[in-house]
């Protein structure tokens, strides 16, 4: 007797462990993640930048580099930057908080500041969307000079 209540008490615990499939369990990823479901690859956002690549050919040490890389979406779902990072702090990417809609472009403003660079420098910054690919790099590139 005590051999069939263990056994039915595994039973139970395995049943009541078991996760729902589908749908619930994409709508409970999305409440605890705080995102949208996935968009289907052929409806997500594309991202088209004019140049990924800024070449600011050479300068003196100290100066600052603005440039705005501008892009499109291209896809068929509003386009929602979510992140901009760059390989150091010489290096501030600013991007739009407003989703980009379908058709609609914006700009990514880069600052880099010299000071303290020398040489070929190859700044990259990374940025985070709901875009197919997710993330997309974006290179400032050129030579730093010593002030003599």
């Amino acid at each position: 007797m005590r051999r069939i209540f263990a056994i039915a008490l595994v039973v139970i615990a395995f049943t009541a462990c078991k996760q729902s499939t589908g749908k619930k369990v994409e709508e409970k990823a999305a409440a605890v993640t705080g995102t949208a479901p996935a968009v289907l690859a052929e409806d997500a956002p594309k991202v088209k930048f004019e140049k990924e690549i800024y070449d600011f050919g050479v300068i003196k040490q100290g100066e600052k580099v603005h440039y705005e890389f501008k892009f499109t979406n291209t896809g068929k779902t509003p386009l929602i930057i979510t992140n901009a990072t760059a390989t150091c702090g010489c290096t501030v990417p600013e991007y739009p908080d407003a989703p980009v809609k379908p058709g609609e472009g914006g700009v990514i403003k880069v600052i880099f500041d010299s000071t303290g660079k020398m040489g070929m420098q190859d700044k990259v910054v990374t940025i985070t969307s709901n875009a197919n690919p997710e993330a997309a790099k974006l290179h400032l590139v050129g030579e730093v000079k010593e002030v003599k």
